[in-house]
């Protein structure tokens, strides 16, 4: 994704201006003169296409729209953390952070390699910190270029958002929700729900980036996803993160149409025979899985093939006497079709699934609308 250039002198500029109500000490508070904070308040104001203040004698009185962005910009500033930094640094570290390399970076921007060299060069001294480690011809961030990574990814996700609620009030539709997208989520929940949303909010796009939880939680924490979608981990490991529960799943044993284990009995022994499709170890599946063969009696047999793919695990299914542990609305084309089969576990199996956001995560009014119907959705037995 190619983050957006937004004047972070213009954004101070205008936060002082709403937290002082006076230009003059605004000026002081960001020290620029009071003509180039009156203009870079005028062209946010073009931008965006609104008044953002009420001029009059007794000073500058902010308007709704600016009183919708001005605690997105304070939370963003704060995020950015050094009134030295620009917009296109901010754009171009963040381009190289995700890239790996100026090569990728300057593709991905359209930026050259050479300005993207001396953005985030620039930035650097700004910062008074060493951001980047040259690896041959890509890059790794230090732990100082991490914590500003996701400091910078943070500020452009409040920013947007501000942005997106300013639209709103101008009676546009306009925003981006991106959501992280864990297995289960993608079968039936995830897609009635975007179904609807698109036909009620049909000016608001929502991108879903699949992967798992250990692939999703970075970007969710980084700014770049907005919520995820799934099984829920221990609370106590994810205390910046904050989980809410949607709605409890069973998954079944699932095995291929006319496979031994549908004509025998269902007990530990039984189930230790035959070669297992899991997840990895430090998902909740895999756990609920072994749980379940212990209650029936056996240790968990060796796991020979991990693999998080629906797509491939029903492919492994069908051309083997491989078991796995699913939910049947995963594979309830293949069910229904009767290519494949699914059974009870011997000791009930159930997970909590739901959404997972950051902690002072303030969702715009399209985001609040998009959780909803997520509850809606899940209530009406779609999950």
């Amino acid at each position: 994704m190619v983050e957006a250039v937004f004047n972070i002198r213009h954004i101070a500029a205008f936060a002082a201006t709403v937290r002082h109500g006076s230009v003059t000490r605004a000026s002081r508070a960001v020290n620029l003169t009071q003509p180039a904070l009156t203009q870079a308040i005028a062209r946010l104001e073009e931008h965006l296409g609104c008044a953002l203040f009420i001029r009059g004698p007794s000073g500058m009185s902010p308007t709704e729209p600016a009183m919708l962005l001005a605690p997105r910009a304070e939370t963003a500033l704060a995020h950015v953390g050094s009134p030295r930094v620009t917009g296109t640094q901010v754009r171009a570290f963040l381009a190289l952070a995700r890239a790996g390399s100026y090569v990728v970076a300057a593709e991905a921007t359209g930026l050259s390699s050479a300005s993207l060299h001396r953005a985030v060069a620039d930035l650097s001294v700004a910062l008074g910190q060493r951001l980047v480690d040259r690896r041959g011809r890509s890059v790794m961030l230090t732990p100082a270029g991490q914590r500003r990574a996701r400091g910078f990814g943070l500020a452009m996700a409040e920013l947007r958002s501000g942005l997106a609620e300013v639209a709103a009030w101008q009676g546009k539709a306009a925003g981006r929700i991106v959501v992280g997208a864990m297995p289960l989520s993608r079968a039936r929940w995830l897609p009635e729900t975007i179904l609807r949303f698109a036909a009620r909010h049909p000016g608001v796009d929502v991108a879903v980036v699949e992967g798992s939880h250990a692939e999703l939680s970075g970007p969710l924490r980084d700014g770049d996803v907005d919520l995820m979608l799934g099984a829920l981990r221990d609370a106590k490991a994810l205390d910046d993160l904050r989980q809410e529960a949607v709605f409890e799943d069973q998954p079944a044993l699932v095995m291929r149409s006319g496979h031994p284990l549908l004509s025998s009995r269902v007990d530990g022994v039984a189930l230790a025979q035959f070669p297992w499709i899991l997840p990895g170890r430090d998902t909740p599946l895999r756990h609920y899985w072994e749980g379940m063969m212990r209650a029936a009696g056996a240790e968990p047999p060796h796991v020979g093939i991990e693999c998080g793919s629906v797509l491939t695990v029903r492919q492994l299914l069908l051309g083997s006497d491989a078991l796995t542990l699913l939910s049947p609305a995963q594979l309830a084309v293949e069910l229904q079709a009767g290519v494949l089969a699914a059974l009870p576990p011997p000791a009930p199996v159930t997970r909590t699934i739901g959404i997972t956001t950051r902690q002072d995560w303030r969702p715009t009014a399209s985001q609040g609308a998009f959780v909803s119907l997520l509850y809606e959705v899940a209530a009406e037995g779609f999950a």
